[in-house]
């Protein structure tokens, strides 16, 4: 039953960060400016 519970927990703390991950690229707040001479080339 633990490890049922854990497993539940873990899922939803997954879902709550891609879910920032998503609201955060739909309003243009990504971690890429498009600019690799900055960031070292992430693409």
């Amino acid at each position: 039953m633990g490890t049922v519970i854990v497993g539940v927990v873990l899922i939803c703390l997954i879902g709550f960060i891609v879910r920032g991950m998503i609201k955060d690229k739909k309003s243009g707040k990504s971690q890429c400016s498009g600019d690799c001479g900055k960031c070292g080339g992430c693409h």
